[in-house]
């Protein structure tokens, strides 16, 4: 199987199943001496986890990681990285009809038939569960990235209910946009939960104070490398920057009067602007008896956070290493 390994100066390769003895991760491109903060690391997998949110599945993973190799004395030593985190809290036996069953929007029949036999158990490779794996390389990049740079993902919309970002002095606990919407999402989610039902929304993505010069002006341009990245994430089903679909209606002095209209992107480098973006996301595709038997999220959005943020700076870290491959004193 290809396609587990993404970037070029910075790369990744992702392995593992959901209800194998593990998964992890390979990075390759990290400078030596880079000063590792294992709490840190730990923290953003700990935003990802299942069992932390009582509106996500009911599978519990505590999600320790493992540094196998490429650290010593909490530094990097610019050899590769692996790190895994061991499965803890399989139950195999939810999927034991999938051995002959396929699920609607999952992988299931495609992974069939492309290669003939799959792992049936929680999805196997193509299990949501193998974004932890992003996640680690994701602490790993924000290494190489200026310090300066913040890169952070917000809901602002979860099925009917929308949300205008709101500044707040405490962090929304399921990673609205508007914190003060937290207790009616609960109740939404936990609804859906009950009866089986999901719902689908819209993530946004803000980067602050990206350097200039990011990207190549034709195949490898820096939206389209994010493009890749992001969608890439199961039940990503959009992308937009900037102003968006609104680029359908604008005529050509709306479009060019304000080069915010862009989204800090032009040409397919980065200008220095803020970049933003939007991603949508579908409702989770176990519904009925199979999601009430089963353990399943009623909406991916919360988790999924960290995981945007981590496919973006996986990709800054690339770009940056390459754009600063071409500067010569």
């Amino acid at each position: 199987m290809r396609g587990s390994s993404f970037g070029n100066l910075f790369s990744v390769t992702t392995f593992g199943e959901s209800h194998g003895e593990a998964l992890g991760v390979v990075i390759d491109g990290l400078p030596a001496g880079l000063v590792v903060d294992l709490n840190q690391l730990q923290s953003m997998l700990d935003r990802r986890r299942p069992g932390r949110l009582n509106i996500s599945t009911d599978r519990k993973e505590s999600d320790q990681f493992e540094i196998l190799s490429g650290v010593f004395e909490s530094k990097t030593l610019g050899t590769p990285v692996c790190v895994i985190v061991r499965n803890t809290n399989q139950k195999s036996s939810d999927y034991n009809e999938l051995k002959s069953q396929y699920r609607p929007g999952h992988a299931d029949k495609t992974t069939q038939q492309k290669y003939g036999f799959r792992d049936h158990r929680g999805g196997g490779r193509s299990s949501g569960r193998e974004t932890l794996s992003r996640v680690i390389a994701g602490y790993f990049a924000s290494l190489i990235l200026p310090k300066n740079i913040k890169v952070k993902a917000s809901i602002t919309q979860i099925g009917p209910h929308k949300f205008e970002p709101k500044e707040s002095l405490t962090r929304s606990r399921f990673g609205l946009a508007d914190s003060t919407q937290d207790d009616t999402i609960e109740n939404f989610l936990l609804d859906l939960k009950a009866k089986g039902e999901s719902a689908g929304g819209i993530v946004t993505l803000n980067i602050d104070h990206c350097p200039q010069g990011l990207g190549e002006p034709v195949f490898d341009k820096l939206k389209a490398d994010l493009a890749k990245a992001l969608m890439s994430i199961g039940s990503c089903m959009g992308i937009s920057f900037g102003r968006g679909q609104e680029f359908a209606h604008l005529l050509g002095h709306q479009v060019s009067s304000d080069s915010n209209n862009f989204g800090g992107i032009e040409g397919g480098i980065s200008n220095g602007e803020p970049i933003h973006l939007e991603l949508v996301f579908k409702a989770p595709s176990t519904i009925g008896e199979k999601a009430l038997n089963g353990r399943h999220d009623p909406c991916i959005l919360p988790r999924v956070l960290p995981v945007v943020e981590s496919m973006a700076m996986i990709t800054l870290a690339d770009h940056y290493l390459r754009q600063n491959a071409f500067q010569i004193d």
